[in-house]
């Protein structure tokens, strides 16, 4: 996979690309990125990216010559089609379902505005896809594009240590993650449940799964109503419920 970022402020953005997993996964050469200022990209001597919008207001708006060039040097360069993502609040919620969509794709191009917004040209002429991370607004979309860039990657294949990490993680199956522990068994007269000591493997198995749907019930029970749950699993939530876990 290739990520390329277009942004006003690449100085935000290259810190996340050198820690963590997405190093790690950069020099394992299981993507490569590329940030990209359009301010490079404008035809006015000044630089200028963004104009007051037409029938006034408050606020600037970012330009779209500038961004639609860079775009087009970036697909010329690489001769690709790639799936160009508009960082904003108006956009589709994001959710981990989209994040296993974008994994499958050989190139991403982020766009993140700033000032009050973007030409629409912009929005309904370039872009395939538009991304909320939710129902806030920030300075930029240079955060909501590290957020997407992060839970994309981690996805690709051996990027995680452990390939099972990935399926696992709260939202992989439409619930949240049971809870984890480590040693010490007992801190402080905190103890692990007995069941995760015992080593019978599919009693572990069964109360990670009452554990995942409990949580699930008690803090996102919208989530619930999206799944296709197994009999059992509706046996379960009904006794949680009636047990006056919700």
């Amino acid at each position: 996979m290739h990520i390329d970022i277009l942004t006003l402020f690449p100085e935000m953005i290259s810190g996340i690309f050198n820690s963590s997993i997405l190093k790690k996964a950069n020099e394992k050469n299981k993507f490569s990125y590329n940030l990209v200022n359009f301010r490079d990209y404008a035809a006015n001597k000044h630089q200028k990216v963004d104009d007051y919008p037409y029938g006034g207001g408050a606020g600037m708006v970012l330009t779209a010559q500038p961004i639609f060039d860079a775009v087009a040097a970036i697909t010329t360069e690489k001769q690709t089609n790639p799936r160009i993502i508009l960082m904003s609040p108006q956009g589709e919620p994001y959710n981990q379902k989209k994040a296993e969509e974008l994994a499958e794709e050989e190139h991403l191009l982020f766009i993140c505005g700033h000032y009050e917004g973007y030409d629409e040209r912009i929005r309904e002429h370039l872009a395939t896809d538009e991304i909320s991370i939710g129902d806030f607004v920030l300075t930029g979309g240079e955060l909501g594009a590290m957020t997407v860039v992060d839970s994309v990657v981690r996805l690709l294949p051996d990027v995680l240590g452990n390939e099972k990490s990935a399926p696992e993680d709260s939202f992989s199956n439409g619930l949240l993650e049971h809870p984890h522990y480590t040693r010490p068994a007992d801190f402080r007269g905190m103890k692990v449940p007995e069941i995760l000591l015992s080593g019978h493997h599919a009693k572990i198995v069964q109360w990670r799964k009452r554990e995942s749907l409990k949580r699930t019930l008690e803090r996102r029970p919208d989530l619930l109503d999206k799944q296709n749950l197994s009999a059992e699993d509706q046996k379960i939530l009904e006794a949680l419920s009636k047990n006056g876990r919700t």
